[in-house]
């Protein structure tokens, strides 16, 4: 946050301590709704994905999906959560148009996780968000205001589709905690395979609950919610802008009022949206239409077997088995799809520190670069490894590799690297003797220049080394030719 400066005093942020916690609203990559069969996919034309359930038909009954219920258990798993045996729902009634019963069914004092945490890493400094529970809900329909003039339209198709809702406890104290907590969140939810995390298309949401006290009070401030943030840099930008405009009201003594407000990404701004609620607003109270539901021990054991390896334990492998430095292994396991692409890869090569090279060098720039994700990379895990040994055998040089062989196979990915190089004639099947012909070469046509070098100025080995490449056309392999124009410039 920039530190801003109020009639020549310390600056505000100095005076005041901003105090940060986080609803992320999760949208679970479950077939069908919370608790009827329609489908529960993201996108189709306005009102195809309901039914008498999702429109709350006199008569109509809500079954609970247990799939759902199982991808908020993992999520608790994954977040050290003590997972509650008996459950039940709740209604949090509030009318709000694109809520066709009136009410949200959720849970309320009983959640299905309680406790737990988020491990976060800011400024090289590592600690845990402690959070408060992790609960089920459904979600609400969308109401469209441009679709017709003076009117708005209601889509009921995300109505009823599952969220899990993780509550934190107010224990973030900067907007860059709350920007690496979301980050981890999304990565374990990807991780989990129980939501895609894509906050552009609504399927991950956060809220974000504001306050500031002077430094060294231990009582809260007045909270305002921001609601509704769709991306990780709008919740570090929200709370930015936010915690500037409640310093800069406390320092002129007005009253900060408990609130909602959202935020405008264009004008970057927050502005009010109601008075907040309290709990005893929505009147909850236990849905009789659902009954409670078990999660026994024998089904939890069950669900934590299925678990997959998350990124901490990725991590600590690859730096234990594959000897790769915390940076790679960090990065690597950061994405569920540069961990499968890197495990596949592995496969048909040992050639791990290499691999991960290409991996976060290479390829992560053609990613950038063409912004597609790396499961639209046009190479198999098996061509890439036969790329890789092509390199560290010595048949071609990594520059070589890189700068022009690499973009042909992405034009021609059916073709064997190997062929292709051959055909580029880019390997390097140069012997010593001849590779000593080039050396000598270049060396004597730059007397001045080995004579600087055997004066002290050593940088110029990079000079011969590309002079040599020139002469070679590539097929000088670089250790041989270090060796041998060392051996020669220092005779």
């Amino acid at each position: 946050m920039e530190e801003r400066i109020v009639d020549g005093q310390a600056p505000l942020e100095e005076k005041y301590e901003l105090v940060i916690g986080l609803e992320v609203h999760a949208q679970l990559s479950t077939v069908t709704k919370l608790f009827c069969a329609d489908s529960a996919s993201f996108g189709g034309a306005p009102n195809t994905h309901i039914s008498p359930i999702t429109l709350a038909y006199p008569g109509t009954l809500p079954r609970l999906n247990k799939e759902a219920m199982v991808a908020a258990v993992k999520m608790g798993l994954a977040c050290n959560s003590s997972i509650t045996e008996t459950n039940w729902f709740a209604r949090k009634h509030y009318f709000y148009p694109d809520l066709p019963k009136g009410y949200q069914t959720s849970q309320h004092i009983n959640t299905i996780c309680q406790g737990g945490g988020v491990r976060i890493q800011v400024n090289g400094e590592e600690r845990t968000v402690q959070l408060h529970h992790i609960h089920l809900e459904e979600d609400a329909g969308k109401s469209i205001h441009d679709a017709h003039e003076n009117k708005t339209a209601i889509d009921h198709n995300r109505a009823g589709v599952p969220l899990i809702e993780i509550v934190s406890e107010p224990d973030m104290f900067s907007a860059e905690e709350a920007y690496a907590y979301v980050t981890e969140v999304r990565k374990l939810v990807r991780f989990l395979g129980i939501c895609d995390g894509n906050m552009e298309e609504g399927s991950m949401r956060c809220d974000a609950n504001i306050s500031i006290r002077p430094r060294g009070q231990k009582e809260l401030g007045t909270k305002v919610e921001v609601k509704n943030l769709n991306s990780i840099r709008h919740v570090k930008k929200a709370i930015e802008i936010e915690a500037q405009r409640m310093m800069e009201m406390a320092e002129k003594g007005e009253p900060i009022i408990q609130q909602t407000r959202s935020f405008d990404a264009d004008r970057m701004i927050t502005f009010a949206l109601r008075s907040k609620e309290e709990a005893n607003d929505y009147r909850y109270f236990p849905d009789p239409d659902l009954p409670p539901f078990i999660v026994s021990a024998k089904q939890l054991e069950s669900i934590r077997l299925s678990m997959p390896e998350l990124p901490d334990a990725i991590q600590q492998r690859y730096i234990i088995d594959y000897q790769l430095p915390i940076y790679d292994a960090r990065l690597i396991s950061d994405e569920k799809e540069m961990v499968h692409y890197f495990e596949t890869s592995i496969q048909y090569t040992q050639q791990y520190k290499a691999v991960a090279n290409w991996l976060l060098g290479p390829i992560k720039a053609w990613m950038n670069e063409t912004n597609q994700l790396l499961d639209q990379f046009p190479l198999t895990p098996k061509q890439f490894a036969g790329l890789v040994e092509l390199v560290q055998s010595g048949k071609i040089s990594f520059s070589s590799a890189s700068s022009r062989l690499f973009p042909r196979l992405l034009e021609q990915p059916e073709m064997d690297p190997t062929e292709l190089a051959s055909s580029l004639q880019l390997l390097q099947d140069a012997g010593t003797d001849e590779i000593e012909q080039w050396v000598m070469e270049v060396l004597s046509k730059m007397p001045e220049k080995v004579a600087e070098y055997r004066k002290g100025k050593k940088g110029l080995i990079g000079l011969f080394m590309g002079e040599v490449k020139k002469v070679s056309r590539g097929k000088a392999d670089p250790k041989t030719t270090t060796a041998l124009l060392e051996q020669k410039l220092n005779q």
